[in-house]
């Protein structure tokens, strides 16, 4: 465990003298003082990693000290300090930003506990600015890696750590996770990063084209082939080929797929000439292949060739900490792109945008923004301009029983597809990206809502 720069805030005194020779003993810098107006002044003076604030003191309350402080640097973490167990206490003080809390008297196994996950958190923290710092010496932009979580952050250390070996990737996560973002970042760091990765969406190609988009053709290999084609294994030598969707290969693909990850080597369809590619491959996938594996309908050996490193990207739903720099990362970029000078969310707008549980996970997320950017009339998103008002209903229909929620997810869910079929003028390949699900996912909504299509 790396060593933190603490800060105890407690107005009782003993409380602060135990705590400080407990964690001086654990190696760490410690000071203390006794109110938030004292805390505030040590902070400005000098680095701090931690504080352990007591949430009841004279003066300032500890979310009061706690706002005060992530003002002046919002990197500090904060553990809540609170003799009354309230929920409200515990809400309170996540909203303004503690990473935690602990009831007093503090357990000091559970405080070492805190206190080894932040230490973790910090050393990856530090780690990904240095893999940033790489990208932005490459000329690559590090912008989009946007990501507070620890969960996010500790995908960004793995793929540091991957990028520059040849083994093959295995991304798994919901659509709209940001799959193919995580991959961009894999090959921006790799040796690899001075040629373009190739991307190739395997479910988005016919079956029958597949293999020839895949690995090329000759001429004559099947009627319409004209000429030669070289395909993207050939395109993608010495570089990297990102295989989205691959648990939608066809059987014959898989067999062709294998053969390369074996022996590195091809044919073009309908040709007899054995061509090498050094290709490094990363794949990415929504779908179960354990399951898809288990059915018959993926080959096992491929399976293992594929997940040589496995990364699974959570949804948004379960990675709160990363709505809220993501929400203000797209407002700038949307904000730029159309023109506007849009300052941020007025409270109500942000308050429902952190608790809505996006479906389409960053995807959907992205898409809100640039609505509301779009028809926002001020130089702030309010309420009104973001598709889910009638989403801040759905506590209510909660509390009043299972039927009523699902009732309105499905008013709201009907909704929702209204306004990306109207937006994508009827196109159901675009509205079906704009709501981040499959267009086969697309098609069985809008059957089953009695669209017109």
């Amino acid at each position: 465990m790396s060593k933190l720069d603490i800060l105890i805030v407690d107005d009782e005194k003993p409380q602060r003298v135990a705590l400080c020779g407990f964690l001086e003993k654990e190696g760490h810098t410690v000071r203390e003082v006794e109110n938030g107006e004292q805390a505030i002044a040590a902070v400005r003076e000098s680095p701090v990693d931690l504080l352990l604030l007591d949430y009841k003191m004279p003066g300032m309350n500890g979310v009061e000290v706690l706002e005060e402080v992530k003002k002046i640097n919002p990197d500090i973490d904060v553990i809540m300090m609170t003799a009354y167990a309230a929920v409200e206490t515990a809400v309170s003080a996540m909203k303004a930003g503690a990473i935690d809390y602990v009831i007093k008297p503090v357990e000091l196994d559970e405080l070492l506990h805190h206190l080894n996950r932040i230490s973790e958190r910090r050393v990856l923290i530090r780690e990904n600015e240095i893999l940033r710092r790489e990208l932005r010496e490459k000329g690559v932009t590090a912008d989009r890696i946007v990501s507070r979580s620890p969960e996010m952050e500790h995908l960004v250390n793995l793929a540091g750590r991957v990028a520059s070996s040849r083994a093959t990737v295995l991304i798994q996560g919901e659509s709209g996770t940001g799959k193919e973002l995580l991959a961009r970042l894999i090959h921006n760091l790799s040796p690899r990063s001075a040629r373009p990765m190739i991307a190739v969406n395997c479910g988005a190609i016919p079956e029958t084209l597949l293999e020839a988009e895949l690995f090329g053709h000759e001429k004559g290999a099947f009627t319409g082939a004209a000429g030669r084609r070289i395909g993207r294994f050939e395109e993608a030598d010495g570089s990297t080929l990102f295989l989205d969707e691959v648990g939608e290969l066809s059987q014959p693909v898989q067999v062709k797929l294998l053969r390369f990850l074996q022996e590195r080597e091809f044919q073009r369809l309908g040709g007899n000439q054995t061509i090498r590619a050094d290709v490094r491959v990363i794949s990415a996938t929504n779908r179960d292949l354990e399951s898809r594996v288990r059915e018959g309908a993926f080959r096992e050996d491929l399976y293992y060739r594929l997940n040589v490193v496995v990364m699974s990207i959570p949804p948004l739903r379960e990675r709160k900490a990363d709505i809220a720099p993501l929400a203000d990362y797209f407002l700038r970029q949307y904000s730029r792109e159309n023109g506007k000078e849009i300052e941020g969310f007025s409270h109500e707008a942000r308050d429902l945008i952190l608790k809505y549980d996006y479906p389409g996970n960053v995807r959907e997320l992205e898409n809100i923004i640039e609505r509301a950017v779009v028809i926002c009339r001020g130089r702030v998103i309010t309420v009104e301009d973001l598709p889910f008002r009638a989403r801040a209903a759905l506590p209510e229909a909660k509390r009043q029983g299972g039927q009523r929620m699902k009732e309105s997810i499905e008013v709201l869910e009907r909704r929702l597809i209204e306004d990306a079929m109207q937006e994508a003028q009827g196109n159901q390949t675009r509205a079906a990206e704009l709501l981040g699900i499959s267009e086969r996912m697309l098609r069985y909504k809008l059957k089953k809502y009695g669209f017109k299509h």
